[in-house]
């Protein structure tokens, strides 16, 4: 029997959850069942040469790399492409204002104006999957028997035309979404695509996780203290400059730890300057981008997401991995992350809660025994999810 033709399109390979769960998704496909060509808008990235060498990477179309690019690189190579997303710039910004929630629009905008410039795939597939959103490219420029886009977050926190951005969605056979709280605050939103989600949760390979941070001791990371590790982009949506009024609170209440904060983004100086404002130089360390973050999860005593909003964060799913206790603000889709008091903690929102909930893990060793005893006994990698994406090829 012929192999199917299978396309997955997706940004780049730059440190991230949604890069780390491809990974995990093209590593578990059966590639005696399936051909597979894989398109990144950006053919780069930390994790460029971690991408399974048996599916095809396909070459970077120019056109749509300066999307990721900003504005004023775009104008001196593709200047159509930077005059529309100028445009569309000024007419978000006038409708929907700059705040977090207004970079749905924004993205959606950049590609429904400028995807017409994009030169379509020549090749058709049997099957394309658009692994992260915006889906514009794969519903206008490919071909293909059955189309399947992902949804990695809650989109009932974005601010948008959510009638206008339907019409790209209906473009689509299925929407798989990365948890039931997912598919459901997708819902809410998006009514009438509700007979089209499926949940197909992260693949996640436990034995790369746990061969990664087997690779080296942190040299950069004291543990002779109690350590908290948190791993993720320096941005609204991660939270991470609430976490020095966090440190702040356990220090006023005599507790001794280091905390480590892993990633990089635009919200590094802020960051930065918060740590400044409430004095935790010495206890909040800023480590910045690491391609290999697993070892200092592994070495921490308590790792913490403590985001305002998730899908389903990979980096939580990484250190239950590990066996790590956990904690997670209660953000909407909280209860598909962890089984509150089983494998993780669900705490409030607001600083005086992260802080109790942390200072209560890193005092509370029989609390944390049982927490990483629970995560390493239970199976996270969600490998048979693949068996939800043949069906929906094949049907």
């Amino acid at each position: 029997m012929s192999r199917k033709r299978l396309l997955i399109v997706s940004g780049g390979m730059e440190i991230g959850g949604i890069e780390r769960s491809l990974l995990g998704l093209l590593g578990a496909l059966d590639y005696d069942r399936y051909d597979v060509d894989l398109l990144l808008f950006s053919a780069k990235g930390e994790l460029l040469p971690l991408v399974d060498k048996r599916c095809n990477l396909l070459p970077e179309m120019p056109q749509c790399a300066v999307m990721t690019e900003p504005i004023s690189v775009a104008l001196k190579r593709f200047p159509l492409i930077a005059v529309n997303r100028l445009w569309q710039r000024f007419r978000v910004e006038h409708k929907f204002g700059t705040e977090d929630g207004a970079v749905f629009e924004l993205l959606s905008s950049y590609w429904k104006s400028c995807v017409k410039f994009m030169p379509s795939q020549k090749k058709e597939y049997d099957a394309a999957i658009s692994f992260m959103w915006p889906h514009e490219y794969v519903a206008k420029k490919v071909r293909a028997k059955k189309k399947i886009a992902w949804i990695h977050t809650d989109y009932t926190i974005a601010t948008m035309d959510f009638d206008k951005d339907a019409k790209t969605w209906e473009a689509f056979d299925k929407i798989a979404g990365v948890s039931d709280d997912v598919c459901v605050a997708f819902k809410k939103v998006y009514p009438s695509l509700a007979d089209k989600l499926v949940t197909v949760e992260n693949i996640l390979s436990p034995v790369f996780v746990r061969t990664q941070s087997e690779t080296g001791t942190p040299e950069d990371m004291d543990t002779a203290c109690k350590t908290v590790v948190s791993v993720g982009r320096f941005c609204h949506q991660k939270a991470f400059e609430l976490v020095p009024q966090y440190c702040r609170i356990m220090l006023d209440s005599g507790c001794k730890f280091k905390w480590y904060l892993i990633g990089y983004g635009g919200d590094e100086e802020l960051i930065k300057e918060e740590i400044k404002k409430y004095g935790v130089e010495d206890t909040l360390i800023v480590l910045g981008k690491r391609t290999n973050p697993y070892p200092y999860m592994a070495a921490c005593d308590v790792y913490v997401q403590p985001s305002r909003y998730e899908g389903k964060a990979v980096t939580v799913r990484e250190a239950q991995i590990l066996g790590k206790p956990v904690i997670i603000t209660d953000f909407e889709t909280a209860g598909s992350q962890v089984t509150d008091g089983f494998d993780g903690i669900i705490c409030s929102m607001n600083p005086q809660g992260v802080a109790n909930a942390v200072m209560s893990l890193l005092n509370g060793e029989e609390m944390c025994r049982q927490l990483s005893e629970n995560c390493l006994v239970t199976d996270y990698s969600n490998a048979s999810a693949t068996e939800i994406i043949y069906g929906i090829i094949e049907e």
